[in-house]
C-alpha cells in the first residue's frame, strides 16, 4: 500500500509476492528448485552482484566505506558492511526480503536485510532502497534501533534519506522505517516526513508461504512477470500524479543532495561533490 497525503493525496494497493532468502541457503536452493537458480539465467534468477554493491565507489560519501570483505558473497559484503557500522555479525544469519530476476528482469524499489547473530537473535535490518534510475542507497538499522513487541523484535529509525527516489518528492525529507523481524506474517512501513509532518506512508505485509516449484508455478500464473509490473505501475503512478499538478523535482537540480549513495545516475556521476 502506498498513500500519498500531500500536496494532493493519492493512494493505491496491489497484490505482490516477495521471496524470503536465507543468504546461507542459496546454494540448496539452486539445487531444488526447477524455477529458481543462483547467479544463471532462469525463469527466477537470483545474481548476487545484484545486490549490496559495497565493493564499488558512493557518490557524494559521507561515511567511511564498508571493510572489503575478500568475497564476492552477498553474505560476505553483507557482514563486512555492518562491521563497518560496528555490528558484528559473525557465524550469524541474514534473511533477504526481495524480488530476484524475473525473465532477466531485476527492479526492486526496496530490499529488506534481517539480521540475526550466532545465538539467532536480531540485531540489525538493512533497507535497501534503489530508484527508477537503478542508484541503491543501503539504510541500516542497528541494535540501538530494536525493541520487542509481541510479534518479535522491530527496527524503528527515522533519519534524512538524501536520495532521489521520486520526481515528485524534494530531497528535504526523512525515512521513518518501521522493519517487523518475518514470522508467519511480513509487516514492513516506511513514511516521508518533510518538515516534521508525515506526507507519505508505504507499507508491505502478508503471510508467509513455501518456497516450493508448485508455489513459484502458482504465482508466475497469479502474478505474471512481476518486476516488470512494479516498474510500469511506478510509472503509471507517476502520469497520474503529473495530472493531478503534483510538484516536480529535477535530479540533476540538486546533485549534493545525494548521498552516500551506488551506481550514480549520469544527471549527478560528472557533478562535482561538495
Amino acid at each position: 500500500m502506498h498513500h500519498r497525503f500531500s500536496p494532493k493525496a493519492h493512494r493505491f494497493l496491489y497484490r505482490i509476492f516477495l521471496f524470503a532468502l536465507d543468504l546461507d541457503e542459496l546454494d540448496a536452493l539452486h539445487g531444488k528448485l526447477r524455477l529458481f537458480s543462483l547467479n544463471r539465467a532462469n525463469l527466477y534468477s537470483f545474481r548476487e552482484s545484484d545486490f549490496l554493491p559495497t565493493g564499488e565507489e558512493t557518490h557524494n560519501p559521507t561515511v567511511a566505506a564498508a571493510p572489503n570483505p575478500g568475497s564476492q558473497s552477498l553474505k560476505a559484503r553483507v557482514v563486512a558492511h555492518l562491521a563497518g557500522h560496528g555490528i558484528d555479525l559473525t557465524g550469524g544469519r541474514v534473511l533477504l526480503v526481495t524480488l530476484p530476476r524475473v525473465a532477466g528482469y531485476l527492479f526492486n524499489p526496496v530490499s529488506f536485510y534481517f539480521c540475526y547473530d550466532r545465538h539467532g537473535q536480531p540485531v540489525a535490518s538493512i533497507a535497501e532502497v534503489t530508484n527508477t534510475f537503478k542508484e541503491m542507497k543501503p539504510f541500516v538499522l542497528g541494535p540501538a534501533t530494536r525493541t520487542t513487541s509481541a510479534d518479535g523484535a522491530v527496527f524503528s529509525l527515522r533519519l534524512p534519506k538524501y536520495f532521489y527516489v521520486s520526481p515528485f518528492t524534494d530531497m528535504d525529507v526523512a525515512f521513518d522505517f518501521t522493519l517487523r523481524t518475518p514470522g508467519a506474517q511480513l509487516a514492513v512501513q516506511i513514511d516521508d516526513y518533510t518538515a516534521g509532518a508525515r506526507t507519505l506512508t508505504s507499507t508491505l505485509t502478508g503471510p508467509r508461504q513455501p518456497l516450493t516449484d508448485r508455489q513459484l508455478a502458482w504465482f508466475t500464473l497469479k502474478y505474471p512477470f512481476i518486476t516488470l509490473r512494479v516498474i510500469a505501475l511506478i510509472h503509471w503512478h507517476a502520469l497520474k500524479l503529473y495530472l493531478k499538478n503534483v510538484p516536480w523535482f529535477a535530479k540533476a537540480a540538486r546533485p549534493d543532495a545525494q548521498r552516500d549513495l551506488y551506481r550514480p545516475h549520469i544527471s549527478i556521476a560528472n557533478q562535482p561533490e561538495t
